[in-house]
C-alpha cells in the first residue's frame, strides 16, 4: 500500500489522526493495526 500525500489517516481503535506529509511505500499503523483513510466530510446543503 502506498501512503497518499495530503490524506488524513485515522486509527479505528483509538481515533488518532495522522496527516501524510510525504508519500511513500508502506502502511501507516497504530495500535498494531492499519490506519484507514478518513473520508471527506459532507458540507451542508445551501438550498
Amino acid at each position: 500500500m502506498t501512503n497518499q500525500l495530503g490524506k488524513r489517516y485515522v486509527c479505528p481503535n483509538c481515533d488518532t489522526m495522522v496527516l501524510c506529509t510525504k508519500s511513500g511505500d508502506g502502511a501507516v499503523q497504530c495500535c498494531d493495526t492499519g490506519m484507514e483513510v478518513q473520508e471527506p466530510r459532507k458540507l451542508p446543503s445551501s438550498d
